[in-house]
């Protein structure tokens, strides 16, 4: 189970937290100076007006997007401490249910961001080798270091994390002093601030618009910024973010002052950043880069696992198993994703072989999810009560911004960006199956009052004549009010046994909108026959529904409300408690449906998605051996117009 993060600390700096910044929210963004640049000038003879028009993007990119949309704006949004798209869906979504298609677009987009960023950048740094080599094949040894990465996985990353922080400080200063060394060579490097540069690269520069999709490449960690504000608190990304700001803009610059004393240098085999490594120093750079990259992939591995934790808790994904491999905050291993990844990844490397090819395929899915923040963050402006002038300037500019992008990126798909497109389409139609499938299964599953049935409900408890299925009978229940419950219940215990207990219990769970709460409340309906437990668990939460449920027990046995003694003589002399048993139902697609074609589809999927998840025991954690499983027929469109025509028997 997580833990609440210390709200007041969230605004403060400190040392332990600026390292914990450092290691796990800059990876991404901090990685690439490795191979943004590279992306841009590609195999073109680059020109001193091609090379500032590319750092002045960059700069300005930086600015905007990351500075003043993530760090200043997006930051203030946090859930209880808590960041990520999920974690601004759960804030706005009782407001606005249009906001559930910008998060999961945001969310399946941001997840094959997951399986295209590590190939891409430890590719990248690998193929420095290529400075020392320029025949190494890269490809096995990257793939090696993906292995090992998503292996360690299962055995949880707390002790390699306290290495994280260090080594991504002393990466940033190494590209930060690299940069310095270059740029001081060519001083004119500092003009790259006009923002005219930028503006004659796009409007003058042959085909010059088209190469934001290679400017955006320096933003696209920004996302983690505000993913990860729960590790680190949010005074803590503030404060450190102008230093990494400063290292990745001094590398830029030095990259960029290289070409002004060589114009019209190619960039096809060695990229820029290595061309800046003092000599003598290739191999350490190498072998930091390599760090960096691995740390940056981490980076995305948890948050994809964090994302994904999210998302079940929310209703919008399949259930699926969750470890919790240690003891660091928040850190959680779901293992299908991570195998989903590694594979995903190696299959990346596979196909494209090299970090410039790859680069077609990255970007695109980045910035389909900015933009689905950009929305998000407008509506939490809204329901902040900002200024709606202001609320449109905001979301009109970044908008605007990010759909620049988006076109320029576009002219990837077929290089390879229908790769992320394929792979995010489908993590969102998952998404989308999923939710919408549960919200008609619950729009088709009859409710009765509860109070109608009590006293029935105390009089089977009490009728001898019927044998007692349990001492204590408990049934987990979707409605939300005590004063409700299923038909199918009902059925369950009058109709199918009939079940006499001691004791019915009901139990609801409701997931709420703030990350880490764990509260619960009791209403007896009928005393000491009818107990209603509601608990009220945050999004980020495990749903450990026995435990909780025994701990629960155990509370109201010491109030004297309740009584778990064994009601059969010869064990209760003894004080050994009565016997508890869980019913839970499963619904299964009736063959007595009359479905159209997409409601076939969409019911059709969720099944089979169904069959892969955790079944409710596993994922409520209860005990197999005190459990009943009831499967239920689902009939969402009867089938009609059918008509029996009876007829005599032949021979009559």
């Amino acid at each position: 189970m997580g833990q609440h993060p210390d709200k007041s600390n969230f605004d403060k700096v400190s040392l332990a937290g600026s390292l914990i910044a450092f290691g796990i929210v800059y990876g991404d963004i901090g990685t690439s100076p490795l191979y943004a640049l590279g992306a841009i000038f590609g195999d073109k003879h680059v020109s001193p007006e091609l090379a500032l028009g590319a750092l002045s993007a960059v700069f300005w990119t930086l600015t905007l997007q990351t500075t003043i949309k993530y760090v200043i704006i997006t930051l203030r949004a946090d859930n209880n401490g808590e960041g990520g798209i999920f974690s601004l869906f759960a804030l706005v979504r009782r407001y606005y249910k249009w906001t559930l298609f910008p998060a999961i677009i945001g969310g399946g987009f941001l997840l094959a961001d997951g399986i295209i960023t590590p190939p891409i950048s430890v590719s990248s740094a690998i193929e420095g080798l290529k400075a020392i080599n320029p025949e190494i094949n890269t490809v096995p040894i990257v793939i090696a270091i993906l292995v090992m990465l998503f292996t360690i996985q299962q055995f949880g990353t707390n002790f390699i994390g306290k290495f994280f922080g260090p080594v991504m400080v002393f990466w940033f200063t190494t590209i930060g002093v690299f940069g310095l060394l270059e740029a001081i060579k060519a001083p004119g490097v500092l003009a790259a601030v006009n923002p005219m540069y930028a503006y004659k690269m796009l409007a003058e520069y042959p085909g010059g618009f088209w190469l934001l999709g290679g400017v955006f490449l320096c933003t696209t960690g920004a996302e983690a910024l505000y993913s990860d504000i729960g590790h680190c608190g949010r005074g803590n990304i503030r404060a450190t973010w102008g230093y990494v700001k400063l290292c990745l803009l001094l590398s830029y610059a030095g990259q960029t002052a290289f070409v002004l004393e060589n114009p019209g240098i190619q960039f096809d085999v060695i990229k820029p950043f290595f061309r800046i490594v003092p000599e003598g120093l290739e191999l350490p750079t190498i072998i930091l880069a390599t760090l960096a990259t691995v740390i940056a992939s981490q980076a995305l591995i948890s948050g994809s696992f964090t994302l994904v934790g999210e998302a079940m808790r929310l209703g919008v994904w399949p259930k699926l198993k969750v470890i919790y491999p240690s003891t660091f905050k928040g850190q959680l291993y779901v293992p299908f994703i991570n195998w989903f990844l590694m594979f995903g990844t190696i299959g990346v490397v596979l196909y494209f072989e090299e970090s410039s090819n790859m680069e077609a395929a990255y970007g695109l899915a980045v910035t389909l999810t900015m933009m689905m923040s950009t929305f998000l963050i407008a509506a939490y402006l809204t329901i902040r009560r900002t200024p709606m002038v202001l609320v449109v300037a905001i979301t009109s500019i970044f908008f605007i911004i990010e759909a620049s992008f988006l076109i320029a990126n576009s002219i990837k798909f077929q290089e390879g960006g229908f790769i992320s497109m394929i792979m995010g389409g489908l993590l969102i139609y998952v998404m989308y199956a999923w939710y919408r499938a549960r919200q008609i299964k619950q729009k088709f599953i009859d409710f009765e009052s509860l109070n109608t049935y009590l006293p029935k409900l105390e009089e089977l408890s009490n009728d001898m004549e019927v044998p007692r299925y349990s001492t204590h009978l408990v049934y987990m229940t979707a409605s939300g009010s005590s004063n409700y419950i299923e038909s199918r219940i009902i059925y369950s215990i009058f109709k199918r046994g009939p079940k006499r207990a001691e004791v019915f219990w009901f139990i609801h769970v409701n997931v709420v909108d703030e990350p880490y709460t764990m509260k619960y409340s009791v209403e007896h309906k009928a005393e000491h026959d009818v107990i209603w437990v509601t608990f009220n668990l945050g999004f980020r939460i495990e749903p450990r529904v026995g435990l909780f449920f025994r701990l629960v027990v155990e509370d109201l046995v010491r109030n004297g409300e309740v009584n778990i003694d064994s009601p059969y003589q010869s064990v209760g002399k003894n004080k050994m408690s009565a016997d508890f048993r869980f019913v839970l139902m499963k619904y299964f697609l009736s063959y007595e449906n009359d479905l159209d074609w997409d409601e076939r589809l969409l019911m059709g999927s969720y099944f089979v998605f169904d069959q892969f998840s955790l079944t409710d025991s596993e994922l409520f954690g209860l005990d197999s051996s005190n459990l009943t499983i009831e499967k239920i027929p689902l009939i969402i469109s009867p089938v009609s117009n059918f008509s029996l025509i009876r007829e005599e028997p032949k021979g009559h």
